[in-house]
């Protein structure tokens, strides 16, 4: 069959918007238990995240219908179940409290085979959210992030609450924040992560350690690392034998450490362990990418970008799952190590790694929207940036085996700015990108400076510069792809923290033909105003003091630079977004109308910060397209 020559971004295809967003379901907190492994699945058809077990050979919704299990504490939630005796016990999202749901075992469910409402039992009530579970088998009860709106302000504690009736105690109080609490195998020792304003997790936290004491309480807690600050811990873990371990980024990048010897003394963790970020930024609760074993470490860690997991025994290293890039919720038994897994061509997939043979089984997902053909892959990106610096990302070409451009002429580009901004893209299949390439257009998918995965200084390149370096990092890759896309036809777009990157290009550069902000940030200052507890501080990080540096702000405000503005942009933006409020992007909406800057806005009234919904996913994409077209 021949190709057809059509013109780049005009590109015909059968994988539409529609098929691209009902792509996007994903996983989440993935555990083990006795009884099967047990997984979240958020499905965009109908914006529920579901808890499954897949036992015996065979994958079951645990889900009675009316109820989605996803915790919003911190806005961004995680852990939101934990497995105990007989059952589970997870968090509506609805009313973000407790229930418990039993008789997990019995298989005469009937239907649709989802358990009846009758097995779920409330356990709290009230305003207070729940989130980052964990089941102490030792008293039978779950530890919980208690999230409290008082008149005093919002505050955090660590709770316990037992089973079957729900009594609620408080276990931990006084810092600003709290994450991870769990117990060790023998329910003699207490470990979490604490931190306060204005540190971010990844910025400066605490591990703490308590010991049991013979009334069922806790003694005082130890600081076991990070007490003198600029130290950033996170997923502490007891090993089978008892030794507490986490990972620290004291030497530059998040490696495991552990404790060593009769003494105890904090070490790093034995064996060829890279100096590389072994996980990213904790923006949710439940990271767990990396598991101490009986003889030695499960560990994933990111190179230029590419998550690679191994097992490592007596100093040797072991690669495993080879054909996946991003490795996620890694947890074990005995006969396999389980992850949320990610690959360049299929979906977020539930996999099982036989600890004997290394041969990898999919639980659960996995699937192939697109014929391998028909797949544009991750190329990685290392390029200059501003200040003789370096900046990362990946690249993907138009591919369509049916079409082709016109001879001569380079393919027109998207930029893609993840949020955060201290997060991360990654090269795995997104639906997104394979909609945009599909089509004709080249993809640039950036890891710009302060994104995680690439070490502390990288995280910490960004700090009071964003709005600065990001930008620059936007428009030096558009340069240095110059001889593989068109720079005439560059578009630049992107979500939260992205879509405000985006903005400043546009205000700041006249790099970029057209851009799209989805829930983007157009004036700091405000955000600052009305944020929550968990970001209250980060933007003194990203940008200064919004008093003492209120003229930077306004200095990196698209909002105050809207007549800098030339290039049409697109927005998008949910009714019920708490953290980008919708007055916000009308606002930047109105300046640009105002000055005939061609602009158009699609309102999502039920969308919070982040699109969930399949028809409304689908919707964008295809707006979004369009837009760029008329640009071309």
């Amino acid at each position: 069959m021949s190709t057809t020559e059509t013109p780049y971004g005009f590109w015909p295809s059968d994988w539409t918007a529609s098929q691209a967003a009902a792509a996007a379901s994903e996983f989440a907190d993935l555990h083990c238990a006795a009884s099967g492994v047990y997984w979240v699945l958020y499905e965009p058809a109908d914006a529920r995240s579901r808890l499954w077990r897949w036992r015996a050979g065979r994958a079951r919704c645990l889900t009675p219908d009316g109820f989605s299990v996803r915790s919003r504490v911190y806005e961004y939630g995680g852990t939101a179940f934990c497995t105990i005796e007989g059952g589970v016990v997870f968090v509506n999202e609805a009313d973000q409290q407790l229930y418990s749901l039993t008789g997990c075992d019995d298989d005469s469910w009937s239907g649709d085979g989802t358990p009846p409402r009758s097995r779920t039992k409330a356990l709290t009530a009230g305003t207070r959210r729940y989130g980052d579970l964990h089941y102490d088998a030792s008293t039978h009860t779950v530890l919980a992030l208690e999230e409290d709106d008082t008149p005093a302000g919002t505050q955090h504690r660590v709770v316990s609450i037992g089973l079957p009736g729900g009594v609620r105690r408080v276990v931990l109080e006084g810092a600003d924040f709290y994450s991870s609490a769990i117990t060790s195998p023998d329910g003699q020792r207490l470990a979490w992560i604490e931190w306060d304003r204005p540190q971010q997790p990844w910025t400066a936290t605490r591990l703490c350690v308590a010991s049991r004491e013979p009334d069922g309480g806790w003694r005082t807690a130890e600081c076991v690392a990070g007490a003198e600050g600029g130290e950033s811990l996170q997923q502490p873990r007891f090993g089978a034998d008892g030794r507490l371990h986490a990972l620290s980024d004291r030497l530059g990048a998040w490696q495991p450490w552990a404790e060593q010897g009769e003494g105890g003394t904090w070490q790093p963790a034995p064996g060829p362990i890279a100096l590389a970020d072994h996980a990213g930024a904790p923006w949710q609760f439940g990271a767990s990418t990396f598991q101490p074993l009986e003889d030695g470490l499960l560990a994933m860690r990111f190179e230029e970008g590419f998550g690679r997991l191994s097992k490592i025994t007596d100093g040797r290293e072991q690669r495993l799952a080879e054909g996946f890039t991003r490795f996620r919720q890694l947890c074990h038994d005995a006969t396999c190590f389980y992850a949320l897994a990610s690959g360049p061509d299929s979906t977020s997939a539930v996999i099982a790694i036989d600890r004997a043979s290394g041969a990898v089984s999919v639980l659960a997902g996995g699937e192939r929207p697109l014929p391998p053909s028909q797949v544009s892959r991750s190329e990685p990106l290392r390029y200059r940036t501003s200040d003789g610096e370096t900046a990362h990302g990946f690249f993907y070409a138009p591919l369509n085996v049916d079409h082709r451009g016109p001879e001569g002429e380079r393919p027109p580009l998207v930029v893609f700015l993840h949020g955060g901004p201290t997060s991360a893209c990654h090269p795995v299949f997104d639906a997104r990108i394979q909609f945009w390439t599909q089509r004709g257009f080249a993809v640039a998918d950036l890891n710009y400076r302060g994104s995680s995965g690439f070490g502390r200084a990288y995280r910490d390149a960004l700090r009071e510069r964003w709005g600065v370096a990001d930008v620059a990092d936007a428009c030096a890759v558009v340069a240095h792809l110059a001889e593989r896309v068109d720079p005439a036809r560059a578009f630049v777009r992107g979500g939260s923290a992205g879509g405000y990157t985006a903005l400043c290009a546009l205000a700041f550069s006249k790099v970029f033909r057209a851009g799209a902000s989805l829930y983007g940030v157009s004036d700091p200052l405000a955000l600052a105003a009305v944020t929550h507890k968990f970001e209250a501080d980060y933007l003194d990080w990203l940008i200064g003091d919004p008093e003492r540096d209120a003229e930077r702000y306004r200095e990196r405000a698209p909002l105050h630079h809207a007549d800098r503005i030339e290039a049409p942009v697109i927005f998008f933006q949910g009714g019920l977004d708490a953290i980008v409020v919708p007055a916000q992007t009308e606002a930047m909406v109105a300046a640009l109308q105002a000055r005939g800057v061609p602009v158009d806005y699609r309102f999502y009234p039920e969308e919070r910060h982040g699109f969930r919904r399949a028809e409304n996913l689908a919707d964008a994409l295809e707006r979004e397209w369009r837009f760029y077209q008329r640009w071309l």
